[in-house]
């Protein structure tokens, strides 16, 4: 087992940690910014819109789905950069899908969004 920090202590490091990651993200790749300026934008009309809670919910879930994803992807792209700047197949592999995921996953936003507004 590695040792480190645990309880209420852990919690907060991981917290922090995580916050770091986000403010990363947000300056470091444009994709975050724009996707959390949507996240902005969705969650708040989200409240305004005749839904049900449940739906609201999934509303919600979609966008911020597609946050995480990108950070994944973002965290994917970081890692292969940090191997080398020289072109590898797998390299090349790794960086489509990620993107490829989050393609999928702004699908199933607009999908979510279009289902539960279509008329």
């Amino acid at each position: 087992m590695k040792p480190g920090h645990t309880g209420l202590k852990r919690i907060l490091l991981a917290g922090r940690y995580s916050m770091q990651g986000l403010g990363a993200a947000w300056r470091s790749e444009a994709a975050v910014r724009q996707e959390i300026g949507l996240i902005l934008l969705a969650v708040p009309a989200s409240f305004f819109l005749p839904v049900t809670g449940l739906e609201r919910a999934l509303l919600i879930a979609a966008v911020l789905l597609v946050l995480v994803v990108e950070l994944l992807n973002s965290a994917i792209e970081a890692v292969v950069d940090r191997i080398g700047p020289e072109y590898h197949e797998l390299s090349g592999r790794a960086k489509d899908m990620g993107s490829a995921a989050v393609l999928i996953t702004l699908l199933l936003a607009a999908l979510v969004w279009l289902s539960i507004l279509w008329p």
